[in-house]
This record gives structure tokens, sequence and C-alpha cells, in this order.
């Protein structure tokens, strides 16, 4: 298939990429990205949150020819220090879990390279107030890459034609309201920068808030681990394909012991929210077109009414369809696995990552998904568990 000059599907949809926070589970969604453009899918439209953030900053802020490049750039830079530390193809879980294990608390004791480092010293050591008490880690090094590997000013070019739209999500500190700083809306978030994407993944109390403006803003997992609501809810004129990469699933199984409970735990807290979003817009697309409907039996001295026009305006006469992705951790994974940064265990989520997209490009479900006017589609088409939701509407 071939993407269209502008971007987005070859088919005609304009096509968005929502990726999930995860730390180092975060090389699934780059494999996703390779597959995507192998494919002719090219976002229009980034989303993320923490390690979506980067992601996102990286697609976003390059040219289309260069994207995999930097992808690979940041994901070899972070794993660089446990690039040899491996084992050979047989062995059990139980082995590469102890592994796995080992090199997560070498990452707790050492940091990542070119993402943060431990402060020296320690956050109870510093002084209260400073921004040093405030975190285990000091994220500096994680500017300078994101200034090496991402073009701002591309980002926030006013140029459509060169343009892909950036979200990111973060939390205010003080009031823990949530906020996105979005390309497409300078005029309320300003100019985007490395600050803005390290707000994002600014996770507590491993990394320190991050200023914008004279506040201050955590990782917006937080609050929501993904920008899906935020990406549905915008106005839509054309049919729409919503790419969501989920690092954490929210179905598993029974915990057998308290490393599992841990485990579980996290990828409850941090799973997205899908059946409670699609319902959600599903109730707003059959609302507006009930309004729709009730409009066209009313006098026309009521057609300029406010109050209809606000009812009219509800939902959209667009299609949309989510490709819901998610990566299920392996048996030997525990959860330690977000911040397990080994070049073995990224590649492997790499390849997932990829192998997922081809997956769910070949099923006969994507490819015979209705686009009738107002329709959603939820598909999540990957081997583990091959589900579909399918929400049809009447034309509006």
């Amino acid at each position: 298939m071939r993407a269209a000059a502008s971007g987005g599907a070859p088919n005609g949809e304009t096509c968005t990429l929502v990726l999930q926070g995860g730390g180092a589970l975060g090389a699934y969604q780059a494999g996703v990205y390779e597959q995507m453009a192998a494919h002719g899918l090219r976002p229009t439209w980034v989303a993320g949150v923490s390690i979506g953030a980067i992601n996102a900053a990286i697609i976003a802020g390059n040219p289309p020819e260069r994207r995999l490049d930097r992808l690979h750039e940041f994901w070899d830079l972070v794993t660089s220090q446990f690039r040899f530390i491996m084992l050979p193809g047989n062995y059990g879980n139980e082995a590469r879990e102890l592994l796995n294990e080992s090199r997560a608390a070498m990452v707790a004791a050492l940091g990542v390279p070119g993402f943060f480092r431990p402060r020296v010293p320690p956050a109870p050591f510093q002084q209260p107030g400073t921004r040093g008490a405030l975190s285990y880690y000091d994220t500096a090094p994680l500017e300078a890459t994101l200034e090496r590997l991402i073009d701002f000013d591309l980002i926030n070019t006013r140029d459509a034609r060169h343009k892909v739209r950036l979200s990111v999500g973060a939390v205010d500190v003080t009031t823990g309201n949530f906020r996105y700083f979005d390309s497409s809306a300078p005029e309320a978030s300003g100019r985007i920068g490395p600050r803005h994407v390290m707000a994002s993944g600014a996770l507590p109390p491993g990394f320190p808030p991050i200023e914008i403006d004279g506040a201050f803003y955590w990782d917006g997992g937080l609050v929501s681990n993904t920008p899906l609501q935020y990406v549905i809810d915008q106005p839509r004129q054309h049919d729409m394909l919503v790419l969501q990469v989920d690092l954490f699933s929210a179905r598993g199984r029974m915990p057998r012991n308290l490393n599992e409970v841990a485990e579980r735990e996290k990828d409850i807290r941090f799973a997205s929210r899908t059946r409670f979003n699609t319902d959600r817009v599903t109730h707003v697309q059959s609302l507006g077109a009930a309004a729709r409907r009730l409009a066209a039996k009313l006098p026309a001295s009521l057609a300029n009414d406010p109050d209809l026009a606000r009812l009219t305006s509800l939902g959209s006469p667009a299609a949309l369809t989510i490709m819901h992705l998610i990566y299920r951790s392996k048996h030997y994974e525990t959860q330690s696995k977000d911040y397990e940064f080994s070049r073995q265990t990224m590649l492997e989520h790499w390849r997932k990552g990829a192998a997922d997209v081809q997956t769910s490009l070949s099923d006969p479900h994507w490819q015979a998904r209705s686009r009738t006017p107002g329709s959603l589609n939820v598909l999540d088409l990957t081997p583990q568990l091959k589900v579909r939701r399918n929400h049809e509407k009447e034309p509006s």
C-alpha cells in the first residue's frame, strides 16, 4: 500500500497514533511505528504520555525518512549499558526472570544513559524545598538527548504540509489538573520544547517535576496514561483511524505471589480505559444523531435555536476506527518490566510491536470493517486475545 502524499492512511482516512506510557516497554511502540510506515500508515497527529510522549515527539519532530533512524538512536542509547548481558536461546523462565530483575536492579542503582542518573547526594540528604530533594534521579541527560534527536522547529511549524500534530499530557503538581501541551494550539500551550516532553514523563518520586511558565508538572500517567479520550473528543470532519498502542494490559491472570501482585497492580493502574472511552463516544454519537433527526421534524422557526445547535453538534458524521495494539507481558516479566532497559529485552519488545501490526493489518476483520457515516469500530486483533467490538450507528 502507498500512503497519500499528505500523510494519513492509503484509503483516505486521517491517521492518528496514540501512545501510552510505560518506560522500557516503549520499544514496542517503536516496532509498531516501523510497520505502520512499511504499510503506508503515516500519522498526521501523534499523542503520547510519558515514554509515549518521547516516542511521539521523535516521530513528530523528524521528517518521515528520518523517523526510524531517530527511534533506533534513542532506544540503542538507553539500552547501551546492557547490550552484552543476555542469556543464550535455551533457558527457562526462571533464569530469564532472574536476569531481568538483576538488570532492572542495576538500572535503579546506575540510571540509564541519555535518560536519567542517580542524584548525588541522594534526595533524602538534599535540602528540603530544593529540586534535588524532590526525586531520586536527575533527568538532565534526557533534555540533551531530546534536543539532539528532535527538530522542535518542525514540531512548531505552521506549515501544514510538513507538520505532524503533537500532543503530550502532564499533571500540574499543585492543582492536580491534567493538561495537554498541543502543537496545534500554540496560543494555549506556547511553543512545544524538550521540557514539555520531559514534563509528560516526570514520574515521581523517581523523576523531578518540570517547570513550565512558572508551574510544575509531573507524569500525565498519574491521571490518565493514554491520550485516547483527548483525541476522540476533538472535532473531526473526516474519517479517522486511531492506532492506540498500550504498554499495560487491563486483563491478566490471578497473581500467585507478592511479586506478581505488584505487577498486576501496575498493569491495572496504568492500563487504558478503552471500553469506557469507546462507550462514551458511542453514547455521544447516538445523542447527536438523534438530535439531528429531531431537528428535521421541528418548525423552521427553531432552525437557529442555540440549544438545538449545541445538541446537533454532538458526535461526528465521520467514521471512527480504533485499532487497539496492546503489549502483553511474557511469563518471565515482572513488576520491573517498565525499568528493565536491556538491549535484549528492548529488541524483543520492538519485534513484538512490528509483528502485532503485521498480524492486525492482515486480519479479515480489519479489511472488512465498516466505514458507514457515524460508525465506530474498535478492533483488537493481536494473537493472544482476538476480540472484535463493533458499534454500528445509523447514518446521521
